[in-house]
């Protein structure tokens, strides 16, 4: 059995007390002593730290233009359109119109970068390599590190060792110094909040972790939080909500593929896809709020009328709604927003509601 690796901050993480857990291959911090439900407070009022390194990071080499135009044989995305120094969420598509990942798409000057979920790089990296020509043969980029700062205060704390940073707007980036070393930030987030992520050499990983940490407003926070807030955020989690059987229109991503990409019906998948947007899908992935304490886990059975109608995909509890919250695929019949559903919750049947998403409100810097 293969050891979990480690990233530059795991002599840090154990120095700040953090549980660590084997998560995508990688040990990385579930929580530290102050707990989730702090982690995710800290989150929503001021600030947080997540080490995020263990994401995959493909470089895309050879003219970005053409190397764009490459890429939409694989990808949902408009990325021939995309301005230099800007960030896009897309999605790596299969024939049958299923998500095999879901990713950033980052525009640099020379080339592309995409930062592809941890569980997935081999198989991205392998997919890349197959349908890419030569000029673009995709490279995994090692020796980096990946930190992201979220909450409201993360653009004053950023400020003060960054200031250039400031400049941004959501969904871009833009190239800085760390310590003397090149390094990459983008103004992005997983938690609906406000937020950066800023790539730079492991060596210098460290201690620019610690001197963020050192601003009172600022408290590291692990895989427990990160996972709670991006729930609330009603943002998918790979191999949970979305996989290589669900499509863009049922996991409500459908706004990934524009216009011209439609028009052209030139990505993988494209048959099932526009037949679904036109037509609809048999199932949706929605929200659900339930009543009471009690949270329903991912497989717990959704059901409307006694009859069994879908099956959660993520759930738990939700500290700034109050509330037990999930996101559930179930049959398009019964997804629109405020009909009563039924959660079946280790035997307990618990009232739930469909419920629009984001179920808290995004504070992107648009």
């Amino acid at each position: 059995m293969t050891e979990p690796r480690h990233t530059a901050l795991y002599e840090w993480h154990r120095e700040q007390g953090a549980r660590l857990v084997p998560f995508a291959g990688w040990l990385l911090p579930l929580q530290y002593p102050a707990g989730i439900m702090a982690e995710h407070r800290a989150c929503r009022e001021r600030c947080v730290l997540f080490d995020v390194s263990h994401m995959g990071t493909v470089l895309v080499p050879g003219d970005p233009q053409d190397a764009a135009c490459a890429l939409e044989d694989l990808i949902s995305g408009d990325l021939q359109q995309q301005r230099v120094g800007t960030a896009k969420y897309t999605l790596l598509l299969n024939d049958a119109g299923g998500i095999t990942d879901d990713l950033m798409a980052l525009r640099h000057e020379e080339a592309w970068y995409l930062v592809v979920n941890a569980a997935r790089t081999a198989a991205d990296l392998a997919a890349l390599e197959a349908a890419l020509p030569e000029a673009h043969r995709p490279v995994l980029v090692e020796g980096k590190s990946l930190i992201a700062l979220q909450g409201p205060a993360a653009a004053e704390v950023l400020a003060e060792q960054l200031p250039e940073a400031l400049e941004l707007r959501f969904l871009e980036s833009r190239e800085v110094f760390i310590d003397g070393q090149r390094a990459r930030v983008a103004r992005l987030g997983y938690t609906g909040e406000d937020g950066f992520e800023i790539a730079l050499p492991d060596g210098v990983a460290r201690e620019f972790a610690a001197r963020l940490c050192a601003d009172g407003r600022v408290q590291p926070a692990g895989l427990g939080a990160r996972d709670s807030l991006r729930l609330e955020a009603g943002l998918c989690l790979y191999g949970q909500d979305i996989d290589e059987t669900t499509s863009p229109i049922a996991a409500g991503l459908g706004w990934t593929i524009n216009k011209r990409r439609r028009e052209a019906a030139d990505f993988p998948g494209a048959a099932r896809i526009l037949r679904e947007r036109a037509d609809g899908p048999e199932r949706r992935l929605v929200g659900l709020t339930l009543d009471g304490r009690l949270p329903a886990r991912s497989g717990a059975e959704v059901l409307a009328d006694g009859t069994t109608v879908g099956r959660v995909t993520s759930g738990g509890f939700a500290p700034t709604v109050g509330a037990p919250i999930a996101l559930a695929h179930v049959d398009a019949t019964v997804a629109e927003v405020g009909t009563a559903l039924v959660c079946r919750v280790r035997s307990h049947d618990v009232d739930a509601t469909v419920t629009a998403l984001p179920f808290v409100p995004n504070r992107y810097h648009r």
